[in-house]
């Protein structure tokens, strides 16, 4: 069964990514110091400057509001939402708090907690993107449980077996919670309402644009085991793999797409390989267009041909209107090729 990441590496990898990005916020020098610790993992010492600051500025929304990421990037979620829950008492007017009290509360099952918490973020702030996408992983999850809650009185329903074959393509399989986003921005000090926040920037999209079934001999097919010349980088290579089978995917290609797996690929439910592949042509093939893309990519190499890529994936078909959720493929090179080991998501 896959695990999806606890809230505290979201939100971890969320403040490293806005410190990396140079947002410009309305902070103090301690305050962004004390980010950069908690990047750099010193909790105690991003800690112990964060309190520094609230000794004097007990009502210092952005240092309280880095209190709770640094809480929860411990694994102190009780603390953490101690914090998140304040925040949004003082401050009923901060999106940023009830969107990570909703992380939290989705991570502990709390479903019905976060999809509360995820509309009063949106109350706040009607155009707060990251509440919205997160709300929609919540009310995935729910539908889920919803039809295997039917399944279980009717195991016969059809409709609720493929309704729910359909859900879990977006939350991932029986895993306990969705993959959410956690805002690491940290809301404006004063109690006025603040401005829409912006969503940090992403690098252009490589898209796999959606296209008709193309006869066989045109069909993608897996990258080939490049010469032994080839100036390709590993990473490069990577990435061009995940590309591939994006495009795969997309032409609907269930061939081509199965080809980018490794014979040892670990099957997400623990269902054996025959199984597994069955599902996936149904779901490959059986809708009249598919468009995936990937967003964001960043490829991590390992040793010994091994290689990790985290995306935002993007699905799109005429039976599922839009989706998109975080995913990381391991992959393992073998016989010149890159193949797929194992997928799951989250990072």
């Amino acid at each position: 069964m896959r695990k999806f990441p606890d809230p505290r590496r979201a939100l971890a990898a969320a403040v490293a990514a806005l410190i990396c990005a140079g947002a410009a916020l309305a902070q103090s020098d301690d305050v962004r110091e004390a980010g950069k610790l908690l990047r750099a993992g010193q909790h105690q010492q991003a800690l112990e400057i964060v309190n520094k600051v609230l000794a004097s500025k007990p009502k210092d929304a952005q240092a309280r509001f880095l209190k709770g990421l640094i809480y929860a990037d411990q694994g102190s979620t009780k603390e953490a939402t101690e914090v998140f829950l304040q925040l949004t008492k003082d401050y009923p007017e901060l999106p940023e708090p009830y969107n990570n009290l909703a992380v939290i509360y989705a991570s502990q099952g709390q479903y019905e907690k976060a999809r509360g918490a995820l509309e009063q973020s949106i109350r706040t702030h009607p155009s707060y993107a990251t509440a919205y996408e997160n709300l929609g992983d919540v009310y995935a999850k729910l539908a889920s449980q919803a039809y295997d809650k039917a399944l279980q009185i009717d195991s016969g329903n059809a409709g609720a077996k493929n309704k729910l074959a359909l859900v879990r393509e977006l939350v991932g399989g029986s895993s306990p919670a969705p993959a959410m986003v956690a805002a690491a921005k940290a809301p404006s000090p004063t109690p006025a309402p603040p401005a829409a926040p912006k969503e940090p920037s992403k690098p252009p999209a490589a898209v796999a644009t959606a296209e008709p079934k193309p006869p066989a001999a045109q069909r993608p097919a897996p990258p080939e085991k490049p010469a032994a010349k080839s100036a390709a980088s590993p990473g490069t290579e990577v990435l061009d793999t995940v590309r591939a089978w994006a495009k795969a995917w997309s032409a609907r290609d269930a061939d081509a797409y199965l080809a980018f797996y490794a014979k040892d690929f670990r099957t997400p439910g623990g269902e054996s390989r025959a199984d597994w592949e069955k599902t996936r042509r149904e779901r490959v093939g059986g809708p009249k267009f598919i468009n995936v893309t990937i967003d964001a990519p960043k490829v991590s190499l390992g040793a010994d041909g091994q290689a990790s890529v985290t995306f935002r994936q993007g699905y799109r078909s005429d039976v599922l209107k839009g989706s998109t959720t975080t995913k990381t493929l391991e992959l393992a090179r073998s016989d010149g090729r890159w193949l797929i080991r194992q997928e799951r998501i989250g990072r």
